[in-house]
């Protein structure tokens, strides 16, 4: 694949990248560094890419190891340090989702954005993910689960807080 193709190729899947870092990490600046990183480390490997088909899905794989890499890099951190006030702009209209989408174990949630919210089909993503597609079933089965009862709850407390201050 030539640097145009490669380009062509990010350019169409800057908002996909963005999502599925955004299921990976919390703060929408560790989501930009993440894509970058990945679309940069994409660019300095790109001979390393087999088949130009598969261009998307090999750079949505170095975008989830960005992302788990700079979890790890994060966690030694902020150990020490308090949550900063900086990082709190979220995107309004989907603030609930992916704040329901953060309770959810990490291999459920990853699964749940690649499907759902990116279109991918179980094979590809048990492809993504290395696991088997059995696997990637059970956890949306499973990710549907935990996330309808979590969402349930956040409706039923809002609920519970509205009747508390009338």
């Amino acid at each position: 694949m030539d640097k145009e193709a490669f380009a062509n190729v990010v350019l169409s899947s800057t908002d996909s990248l963005y999502r599925i870092s955004k299921s990976i990490l919390k703060y929408d600046a560790d989501c930009e560094d993440a894509v970058q990183e990945a679309i940069a480390t994409g660019f300095g490997r790109l001979g390393t890419l087999r088949q130009d088909a598969y261009a998307k899905t090999w750079l949505t794989r170095i975008l989830i190891h960005e992302c788990y890499s700079l979890l790890k890099k994060r966690e030694k951190s902020t150990a020490m340090l308090t949550e900063p006030e900086a990082y709190a702009s979220e995107c309004a209209d989907y603030m609930d989702l992916y704040e329901a989408l953060g309770m959810l174990k990490k291999e459920y949630r990853l699964t749940i954005v690649l499907y759902y919210l990116e279109g991918y089909s179980i094979g590809e993503i048990a492809k993504l993910m290395r696991v088997p597609a059995g696997t990637v079933k059970s956890r949306l089965s499973r990710g549907r689960r935990d996330l309808r009862c979590i969402m349930e709850r956040a409706e039923y407390e809002g609920e519970e807080r509205y009747e508390n201050e009338r």
